[in-house]
């Protein structure tokens, strides 16, 4: 047993950056995930879902006003 722990420590110390995208992809992923639930609980609970709806209604009235200004031609 004392014949292996020179040559674990010298693996550990050796060690390439084997696994570092994965990792490196899951904090991405992580930080993602963490910024839609800010996201979510802002618009769902904080002012955000008030403005969110004004922002649906505008475009709404935006299209409504387009399609309805545009004449048919005989």
């Amino acid at each position: 047993m004392n014949i292996r722990l020179p040559h674990q420590l010298r693996r550990l110390l050796d060690s390439d950056d084997e696994g570092q995208a994965t990792t490196e992809y899951a904090l991405i992923l992580l930080a993602a995930a963490v910024i839609a639930v800010l996201v979510i609980t802002w618009a769902t609970a904080g002012g955000g879902a008030g403005r969110i709806g004004d922002l649906f209604d505008s475009v709404f009235d935006g299209v409504l006003d387009k399609t309805t200004q545009t004449t048919v031609a005989p």
